[in-house]
């Protein structure tokens, strides 16, 4: 039933928003945002409303965090922590090639890639604090609510039904990673849904996950205008790298970590 109703709303999407694409930078924008609306937002609410009679929002994960709430604060931390890691799975993830074979499909993946880097620097590409702010909604918050909703609220909440948490909360990470139809940025990608999967599991909340979602692309959207404004020579795409091994192994151990003492920090205070 959900996937008829993302396909009917992900159609009409397109038709609107289709509507704004001639409208220059902000009718792009504008398109973005409610193609992202549709295809993310409407389905989790149609379907919930649907198939629950009462306490819709709780079912779909936008319940207040379990004590202690602080934990959220972790996941925020958790962002940035994590950063180097997510930089070395997308500089392995680059440097993948295919067999002579898979050639033709090869050109065609990094074609698509090239496209929708080039699609993003041009959204990003603003100067103005308006800009800032609706790329800021466009871009991170949007996304955040939308597919924290379908992936987490929807996928990994009914796999978690079905099977072992751990293994639901890593297929709905590799199809939220997959549904990108980004190849070359299907690992650190994957990451992140691994740290968004967990941190929901752990707090029994959906406004944790959106929140971490937000300040994850909100914080690439900000490093973005500070470089075009010229208050920083940070690229965007390569915030949080580093080359050092060690830390990197620090980053990949402190971020395990966490997740490990938030989860027995939660069964302290009672699993709900």
């Amino acid at each position: 039933m959900f996937l008829i109703i993302l396909a009917i709303c992900s159609l009409i999407g397109v038709a609107i928003s289709a509507l704004f694409m001639s409208a220059g930078d902000t009718g792009m924008k504008i398109a973005q945002g409610l193609s992202s609306i549709m295809m993310f937002v409407v389905p989790p609410i149609v379907y919930f409303h649907i198939t629950r009679k009462e306490d819709r929002m709780e079912a779909m994960g936008l319940r207040s965090p379990a004590e202690p709430q602080w934990i959220i604060l972790i996941g925020v931390v958790l962002m940035f922590i994590s950063l180097p890691v997510t930089n070395q799975l997308s500089r392995w993830n680059e440097a993948m090639s295919f067999i002579p074979a898979f050639e033709k499909l090869e050109d065609y993946l990094k074609m698509l890639e090239e496209t929708a880097s080039a699609t993003t620097e041009k959204m990003l590409n603003v100067n103005t604090i308006g800009g800032l702010l609706l790329n800021l909604l466009v871009i991170a918050l949007i996304p955040a609510i939308g597919e924290e909703l379908t992936f987490r609220g929807v996928l990994q909440q009914g796999l978690m039904r079905k099977m072992n948490p751990h293994l639901a909360i890593f297929l709905s990470a590799a199809i939220f990673s997959f549904i990108h139809f980004q190849f070359y940025g299907f690992l650190p990608r994957m990451f992140l849904g691994l740290l968004l999967g967990y941190m929901f599991y752990i707090t029994g909340s959906l406004w944790t996950s959106i929140l971490m979602h937000f300040v994850n692309n909100g914080t690439a959207v900000v490093v973005a205008f500070l470089e075009h404004k010229g208050l920083t020579s940070v690229d965007a795409e390569t915030f949080g790298a580093t080359s050092n091994l060690w830390l990197m192994g620090a980053s990949l151990v402190i971020t395990v970590t966490l997740i490990i003492l938030c989860d027995k920090i939660k069964y302290k205070y009672g699993r709900k």
